[in-house]
């Protein structure tokens, strides 16, 4: 069992990332000493197959021992080197190289953060730059999407439209718009891929019209939308956004910090599309979780503007480790391993994954499966007809949790009954069978919970 001192130690000092600190407090940490491909141990010896991928991060699975020389060598040779004074490193230089390379369209000029947060607020910055330098400080006006996820930071959190993100911080930021997601399964005008794009160009025109057209400065969208649900928009939704924004003028920003690096299928979601953002932010899979990395693909048009805009001055925007050469020697190598063969065997996990979960749609409290690749949901619900989702007195997230957990799985449970999966690209499928049959065990035993009974029976259930 997990040393009773370790656990003491980590409830009276470590602060958890969204978490309740009294139901934390009370139930205590699980500590997780080891990992190898998909699957993680905890310090009680308990094996688990990471159905997330740590936090949709560790797409090149755990224990590459390519990746830790990598980091190794670097360590050895030059552990840190400042990007500021015009200073840099080979391995900065070189992944800047590889990414712009391999990113769609003129989004040649790459940013490096510490992870997503900080990249999206980079965006903002350099947005804010822009239309200064443009000679149009009033284009100060932000929209996002409802149920999206854009990051913790103080700003990024007010593009996040997600509550707990809002609740008890003062956000958004009155600057800080949202239109209604794509939401396919509960959205108000049915499920027909069509009528959902029409009604999202509505609403960010109607959103814009509100605003004035002159004020919007830029658009913030998942290809996917991760915390929200893994909500997946109809084939042309994201395209018909982009040209929309193109025509009034609005930059696109796609945030990739969870699609990015064979999540849904190729390096980069916006590709599966056909377009090219103004700006991508990236992060997660871009070293696999190993090191935190983040960073902000630019096109030529915005870096132009900014650069020409500054003329000799200095664009006032950067953090002590960006570029920082370890995070990039590990990015260069899981580049390399994603490219050896990761992302095909992805390819091929995620369709096995993807009908695996299918054949769960028949479960009495199944909702919903969705997803692409190795990006994927479903959503639980008492009574399929109203699509009425789990009694909150049933404790889905946490609850849920447990019993996969128990299972021998790790998948991410969402408070609305949304269970998430991305689990790494390198999982058999073996390891991909054992996911969806520890899911299906997990189903079996929330059935049996009586919260959740008692919600059947008032539902009547059909």
């Amino acid at each position: 069992m997990y040393s009773n001192s370790l656990i003491e130690l980590d409830r009276a000092h470590l602060i958890h990332p969204v978490a309740s600190y009294r139901s934390h407090e009370k139930h205590g940490v699980r500590v997780l000493a080891s990992a190898k491909g998909a699957t993680v141990t905890d310090a009680s010896g308990k094996q688990l197959i990471d159905g997330f991928a740590g936090l949709w991060c560790v797409n090149a699975g755990y224990g590459h021992e390519s990746i830790v020389e990598a980091a190794a060598r670097q360590m050895r040779e030059l552990p840190y080197a400042t990007a500021y004074f015009g200073l840099g490193s080979e391995p900065a230089i070189r992944l800047a190289g590889e990414l712009a390379d391999r990113a769609p369209g003129d989004l040649n000029h790459v940013y490096f953060t510490l992870g997503g947060s900080d990249a999206i607020d980079s965006t903002i910055r350099f947005i804010r730059y822009y239309w200064n330098a443009r000679g149009r400080p009033e284009r100060d006006q932000f929209i996002s999407v409802e149920q999206g996820y854009h990051g913790s930071s103080t700003v990024g959190a007010g593009l996040t439209a997600l509550p707990a993100f809002h609740a008890g911080f003062g956000l958004p930021f009155d600057w800080q718009h949202k239109i209604p997601s794509h939401y396919a399964y509960r959205n108000p005008v049915g499920d027909d891929p069509q009528a959902i794009i029409e009604a999202s160009l509505a609403a960010l025109k109607s959103k814009v019209e509100t605003i004035g057209p002159e004020r919007v400065a830029a658009f913030y969208v998942e290809p996917i939308q991760g915390s929200g649900g893994v909500l997946v928009p109809p084939k042309g939704w994201v395209k018909a956004m982009r040209e929309f924004c193109r025509e009034h003028d609005i930059l696109f920003v796609a945030d990739e910090v969870i699609t990015g690096f064979g999540r849904t299928g190729p390096l980069f979601a916006c590709s599966e599309e056909g377009i090219v953002p103004d700006l991508i932010t990236t992060a997660k899979g871009l070293t696999s979780g190993y090191v935190p990395m983040g960073a902000v693909l630019m096109s030529d048009h915005v870096y132009e503007t900014i650069a020409e805009g500054a003329g000799a001055a200095a664009v006032g925007h950067g953090f002590t480790y960006s570029a920082h050469p370890v995070s990039a020697a590990v990015g260069l190598e899981v580049l390399k391993l994603y490219e050896n063969g990761l992302l095909d065997n992805g390819v091929k996990a995620g369709k096995r994954l993807m009908q695996g979960l299918e054949t769960l749609r028949d479960h009495p409290l199944v909702g919903d499966v969705r997803g692409r690749g190795m990006l994927a949901a479903i959503e639980l619900v008492v009574d399929k007809v109203n699509k009425t989702p789990l009694p909150a007195s049933a404790e889905p997230a946490r609850r849920i949790f447990d019993r996969a957990w128990a299972n021998g799985l790790v998948i991410r449970a969402f408070g609305n009954g949304v269970l998430g999966y991305a689990p790494p690209l390198c999982c058999t499928e073996t390891e991909i069978d054992a996911i969806v049959e520890r899911t299906r065990m997990t189903l079996d035993e929330t059935l049996e919970d009586p919260d959740v009974r008692r919600a059947l029976r008032a539902g009547e259930y059909r």
